[in-house]
C-alpha cells in the first residue's frame, strides 16, 4: 500500500488541496510540491492541481512511491530485521559497522547492505536514515523507505512519545540509582571529533537508571531527550563513569575486556508515520556485552 488516502470532512470543504495537505495531512511543502509536479496527487482518482477547491467526501490520493536512485553500491550482508513494512525498516546493527559510506569507509556499510536487501526484494527504495549510531555502537536503527515516512518520522522525533533507549556498562558504581543529566555539550573546534561539557554548548538531556550493579561497574539504562553527537558517552564520562571500551572518553585500556564501547541501542518507541500507532521494539544485549558483564561481576 503505497498511496495515502484522505476523505474530506464537512468542516474541511472549501479548503484548497495545497492547504489541506499541509495543515490537515501534515505533509511538508517540499513533499507536496514534488508530488504535484510528478502528478502523484489525485482527487477522486483524477490528478488535480494544488489550487483545487475541495468538496465534502472528496477522496484525496497521495502516491508516496516514486522512482529514485542512490550512488551506493549494493552489497550482500546478513541483516537482522526487527520490523518492516511498506514505509520503514528497523534493523539491529552489529558493532563495527559504519552506517553510511564515507571516504574512509566506502564499502561494507549498513547502507550498502540495505540497498542490496531492497533490490533483492524488488523494492525501489533508497536509504533514508532516521537515526544513526556510531560505528562501534550496536543496536536499533530506523530507516525510512520513502520521502513521506522520512518526513513524518523526522518530525515526530521531537514528540514526547518518540523514545530512544540504550544500555551501557560503565566503570564504577553510580551513587544515584536514577536521575537526569542536564549538561550542555560543545564541540571545541570544527575539526574535533571529541565533544565536551561546556556552557557554550547545546542543551543536552539524558535520563538514566541503574539496572544492575556489579563489583567493578554498573549496567545502566539511558533514554535520550535530546540527540547530540556522543551525548551518552560525554555525559557518563563527565560524571566520572565512562563506558567500558570507550577509547575516546574513557580513562583506561579495556581492550582485554571488550573491543568497543559497551553501548547498545536496545529500545525504540515511535508513532508509525502512516497510522500514528505506537511501535515498540527491543533487541537483546549483544554477546560481547554479556561477556563483559560476566567479567566485571566476578
Amino acid at each position: 500500500m503505497s498511496k495515502l488516502k484522505f476523505e474530506v470532512k464537512n468542516d474541511e470543504a472549501g479548503m484548497k488541496l495545497r492547504e489541506y495537505l499541509k495543515k490537515n495531512a501534515q505533509l511538508s511543502t517540499r513533499l507536496i510540491k514534488g508530488a504535484a509536479i510528478q502528478g502523484r496527487i489525485e482527487v477522486n482518482n483524477k490528478v488535480e492541481k494544488l489550487n483545487y477547491v475541495l468538496k465534502e467526501k472528496d477522496v484525496i490520493g497521495f502516491e508516496v512511491r516514486k522512482e529514485e536512485s542512490q550512488n551506493i553500491e549494493p552489497e550482500k550482508m546478513d541483516l537482522e530485521v526487527i520490523y518492516e513494512d511498506c514505509d520503514l525498516i528497523v534493523v539491529n546493527k552489529s558493532p563495527g559497522i559504519v552506517v553510511h559510506p564515507t571516504k574512509s569507509y566506502p564499502h561494507g556499510t549498513l547502507a550498502n547492505g540495505l540497498i542490496y536487501y531492497f533490490r533483492d526484494k524488488g523494492e525501489d527504495c533508497i536509504v533514508r536514515l532516521v537515526s544513526r549510531l556510531d560505528m562501534d555502537t550496536s543496536g536499533l536503527i530506523i530507516v525510512a523507505k520513502n520521502q513521506f515516512s522520512h518526513m513524518a518520522l523526522a518530525r515526530d522525533m521531537q514528540k514526547e512519545e518518540f523514545k530512544k533507549s540504550y544500555l551501557a556498562v560503565v566503570h564504577g558504581n553510580i551513587k544515584e540509582s536514577e536521575g537526569t543529566i542536564d549538561l550542555p555539550i560543545y564541540r571545541p573546534t570544527d575539526d574535533s571529533i571529541k565533544r565536551v561539557v561546556d556552557e557554550r554548548g547545546q542543551k543536552s538531556i539524558t535520563h538514566f537508571k541503574v539496572v544492575k550493579s556489579f563489583e567493578k561497574g554498573d549496567l545502566v539504562r539511558l533514554t535520550l531527550e535530546t540527540g547530540r553527537t556522543h551525548q551518552i558517552r560525554v555525559h557518563l564520562s563527565h560524571l566520572g563513569h565512562p563506558i567500558f571500551g570507550d577509547n575516546l572518553y574513557g580513562v583506561e585500556d579495556d581492550s582485554q575486556l571488550i573491543k568497543r564501547q559497551a553501548l547498545h541501542a536496545y529500545r525504540l518507541v515511535f508513532p508509525h508515520p502512516r497510522s500514528g500507532e505506537l511501535i515498540e521494539l527491543e533487541s537483546s544485549i549483544p554477546k560481547d556485552i554479556e561477556e563483559l558483564i560476566k567479567e566485571i561481576s566476578s
